[in-house]
């Protein structure tokens, strides 16, 4: 609704708008977002298919990765519903203009920018650190990477492959990217889960999504609130 909210509001709001969801979907989202991370992300840079980032966003999702950062120089994403089969309801979206802010707001909060690319001299996929926060770049089909996404890399990966093509599919990449890292996240001593602040933010959003007439059944909370306070 745009209101900025305190975190005792935002849980009394998730409770008053539960008691409009189905228990089966509220034991979904308890379980799934205790295993939700934003301690790696997905970059797709200026894609132009967009069932490719569909598939992507649902990738991310079926992984836990909560968010997705789209640079949009001259394609702009709308999700393919077939392919993202829903995802784009519980994933977050971030767009930028340029490579360049979307990856000067990343470094802010922490991240590790990974490139990835057949092209240069990388890491494998099984090498890429994750002491820190990481962010996966994929590049627009056939094209990949611009020089620019390249240069301004922190780090590169490349996939084992052993056949005459040299590279996957860019939604294929991401899947087998996201795979490993998130497996290993999960088998690591990294801080991945959410932080309480973004557990709540997430949960009351999905709840929201959940729910039908879900602005109207929240303008009706805080009018009872604000006459409980009166």
């Amino acid at each position: 609704m745009g209101i900025n909210l305190d975190i005792q509001v935002k849980k009394e709001l998730i409770a008053y708008l539960s008691a409009y969801v189905t228990e089966n979907k509220k034991e979904n989202i308890d379980a799934i977002i205790q295993n939700r991370t934003r301690y790696v992300t997905v970059v797709l840079e200026d894609l132009f298919h967009p069932h490719n980032a569909s598939a992507v966003t649902r990738s991310a999702d079926c992984f836990g990765v909560q968010d997705v950062h789209l640079i949009e120089k001259r394609h702009t994403f709308s999700p393919t519903h077939s392919i993202a089969k829903g995802a784009s309801k519980w994933v977050d979206f971030y767009k930028y203009k340029d490579t360049k802010s979307c990856y000067e707001k990343l470094k802010q909060q922490g991240y590790r920018i990974v490139a990835t690319t057949p092209h240069k001299r990388a890491y494998s996929l099984s090498q890429v650190p994750i002491d820190q926060k990481v962010a996966l770049v994929f590049g627009a089909e056939a094209l990949g990477l611009t020089q620019e996404a390249l240069d301004l890399a922190d780090d590169y990966l490349s996939i084992p492959m052993y056949g005459f093509t040299e590279s996957f599919n860019v939604s294929v990449s991401a899947a087998i990217c996201l795979y490993d890292i998130t497996q290993r996240l999960r088998h690591s001593d990294a801080t991945w889960k959410l932080s309480e602040q973004d557990l709540i933010d997430i949960k009351l959003n999905w709840i929201r999504s959940s729910v039908r007439a879900s602005e109207a059944l929240e303008k009706k909370f805080f009018e009872e609130k604000k006459g409980s306070l009166l």
